[in-house]
């Protein structure tokens, strides 16, 4: 007993039943549960706007700019007042501005109420991502983070499936004001559940915050997780905005009804974070890193295929191998962050966000040239490039010693 407590002297460990990290899954939930929600509106939006491709897309990339724009200063803002305090509120603003959207009355403003949302939607994840690595021992962040990880995948999933549905059924208005609703009741939750911050640093001078982000662009280790998490999600967004175009056209000739349901492949990463997170304690993050690319180039080269099912086979492995790759990234800020994690997790969504709008975009000069085969050849590429940043910035080879303390030496 005594042996243990000495391990981890100056990091309290939190309860290791699993039902201590359900706060965290539901933080994740709630985050992704608008984020992404109006993608089924968009041919909607479109009609009921008289507008173009362009501009009801802009509803979600709005909201994945304001993310990249205002992480880093959310996770900071986390780092001096509190990381459960921000996340709190945080959640219950971004209800707030979500249930607001059904009082658009012009696709403008439905952008707008949007770009809101984004603003503060950092203040959910990115302090969750933080606040984990605060509570929990070093030895079972992974596995939460993973945990958290499937709380984002089903929140994802949940706001496509269900502001789909209401919208079809009683209006797109109805379906910001659901998702507001639910966001609301989440957000009481996670004031109710979510425990209180073991350690909360003072407030420091506005010089040492800078040496702290100055030295968070400088890290090795810091750098090598930012470029990574611009890659995992330049693969996903890359991955699943082309393919629609390729089984739309011969030999699949989907309807648009079934290309939606393309996103219940995502659960596949719902299975997978848990397991990630299980290897990443027990292997290193690296290792899970690696294991993900394997997954997920695996899963790319079987969407080549002209069989519906290896396709969708494909599209789950890629799915498992980005939520893997993202569970690994998120856990190794905790590691590779001393201090100030929020800032960390701001900066490294900011540039997860980026690589999502590159993903959306570049693959379609290789499109114009190759089609589906050639984007593919980009994202298997991309995918080596994450594996070979981690494998050279990370140092996570962790050792047990006979006494159970931790270490960690490079490779």
């Amino acid at each position: 007993m005594e042996k243990s407590s000495s391990s981890h002297p100056t990091h309290p460990a939190f309860p290791a039943h699993p039902a201590s990290s359900i706060p965290v899954i539901l933080a994740g939930f709630t985050a992704f549960l608008s984020l992404y929600a109006p993608q089924p509106l968009l041919p909607l939006f479109q009609r009921i706007f008289n507008a173009s491709h362009f501009a009801v897309s802009l509803t979600i990339t709005a909201t994945t700019i304001a993310v990249a724009v205002a992480a880093p200063f959310v996770g900071g803002l986390a780092d001096i007042w509190g990381k459960r305090r921000v996340i709190v509120l945080s959640a219950f603003i971004l209800g707030a501005t979500t249930l607001l959207g059904a009082t658009a009355t012009t696709l403008g403003q439905v952008v707008a109420w949007r770009f809101a949302q984004g603003l503060v939607t950092p203040g959910v994840f990115a302090a969750t991502v933080a606040y984990i690595h605060d509570q929990w021992d070093s030895s079972r962040a992974g596995a939460v983070t993973a945990a958290y990880v499937t709380g984002t995948v089903v929140g994802g999933f949940v706001g496509r499936v269900a502001s789909g549905l209401v919208a079809a059924a009683v209006g797109w208005r109805a379906s910001f004001a659901v998702t507001g609703l639910l966001s609301l009741l989440c957000a009481t939750a996670l004031l109710l559940w979510l425990p209180h911050d073991r350690a909360h640093h003072a407030h420091r001078d506005r010089g040492s915050r800078g040496r702290s982000l100055a030295a968070h662009l400088t890290s090795k280790a810091l750098v090598g997780t930012y470029a990574a998490g611009f890659c995992v999600l330049f693969t996903q967004i890359a991955t699943f905005t082309y393919v629609t175009f390729h089984l739309a056209g011969p030999p699949f000739g989907l309807s648009t009804a079934a290309l939606g349901w393309l996103f219940t492949v995502y659960l596949a990463g719902a299975v997978a974070a848990p397991i990630a997170g299980r290897w990443i304690d027990a292997y290193g993050h690296r290792s899970g890193l690696v294991a993900a690319v394997v997954l997920g180039v695996t899963g790319s080269i079987l969407t080549l295929g002209h069989v519906l099912i290896s396709v969708l086979a494909g599209l789950a492995l890629v799915c498992s191998g980005v939520f893997a790759a993202q569970a690994a990234a998120n856990s190794y800020i905790g590691v590779a962050a001393a201090r100030d994690r929020g800032l960390a997790v701001g900066l490294y969504a900011t540039f997860y966000y980026i690589g999502g709008s590159v993903g959306g975009s570049v693959p379609a000069l290789v499109w114009n040239r190759g089609g589906w085969p050639a984007c593919v050849g980009l994202i298997v590429v991309v995918q080596l490039i994450t594996a070979a940043i981690a494998w050279e910035a990370w140092a996570d080879h962790r050792l047990r010693s006979s006494s159970g303390q931790e270490t960690v030496r490079s490779g």
